[in-house]
Formats: C-alpha cells, sequence, structure tokens
C-alpha cells in the first residue's frame, strides 16, 4: 500500500517507487495466463516503462526468489513463483512477526474487518470442508 505522501512524491517526479514497480510486475504476471517475456510484461503495464527498467525489475525479483524463469529465444520468459494469495499470506505471516505484542496485531486486524471478510474468516477457521470455493482460486485471481 502507498501513503498519500508516495502518491503526491510520485505526482511530482513522474516516477513510480521501486517496490511500486514490482508490485505492477507482479501483478501483470498474475494477470497472465502463463509465462511472460519482458516485452509482454511491459505491454501490460500502465505508462510508458522503459524496457531496460522492466528487465531490472523482472531480475531483481527473480533474485528475490519471487520469479522463475526459461529460456526463450535470447532472454527469458517469467512467472510468479507463488501465486498471488500465498504471496500476500507470506507478506502478512513476516508483518505479523515483525510486531511487538502480536495479540494486539490480530486483535487490531480482526477488529477492523469488513463483516463480509469476518465471515469468511469464521468460515476458514471452522475447518476446510466449510471454506468457500473462491479461496480456493489456484492463481490467487479474484
Amino acid at each position: 500500500m502507498t501513503g498519500r505522501g508516495d502518491e503526491e512524491a510520485r505526482e511530482a517526479s513522474g516516477r513510480r517507487a521501486r517496490g511500486e514497480l514490482e508490485s505492477d510486475v507482479l501483478a501483470a504476471l498474475w494477470a497472465a495466463d502463463g509465462p511472460q517475456t519482458a516485452r509482454q510484461v511491459q505491454d501490460r503495464l500502465p505508462g510508458e516503462l522503459a524496457y531496460t527498467t522492466v528487465l531490472t525489475i523482472l531480475s531483481r525479483l527473480f533474485d528475490k526468489g519471487m520469479l522463475v524463469r526459461r529460456r526463450e529465444g535470447r532472454g527469458y520468459a517469467y512467472e510468479p513463483a507463488r501465486d498471488e494469495a500465498s504471496h500476500t499470506a507470506q507478506r502478512m505471516h513476516s508483518l505479523l512477526a515483525g510486531g511487538s505484542d502480536r495479540e494486539a496485531v490480530l486483535a487490531r486486524f480482526v477488529s477492523e474487518l469488513s463483516e463480509h471478510d469476518e465471515h469468511l474468516l469464521h468460515q476458514l477457521l471452522s475447518g476446510p470442508s466449510e471454506a468457500p470455493a473462491e479461496s480456493k482460486s489456484p492463481r490467487g485471481k479474484r
């Protein structure tokens, strides 16, 4: 998530932060039907990013273990190492682990859930047989 200050800084400079670019690239790959070349990813992204910028972001995400790649022609085709739901869950675990009061963080999180999300969480905690079908999407799409 970006804060208002980040949005203002982006508007003033016309540039996106590296973390935002990485998120945009991951979102483009999750939305794709299969592995994508750098050119295909570039075509899916908003704005006019340089091809070399897209290559750099793909390389960084690969180096972080967030993407897998296979040789395609003289370059590579990339796809996410994990689906979107797994990636988001891992980020949530990392944030929770980084807090000093796990109970307070969980209590605040639960208290701010929408009614729909609260109901969904109750279903998930009740057991796998009651989990709604929409949460089992293979690529984490909604």
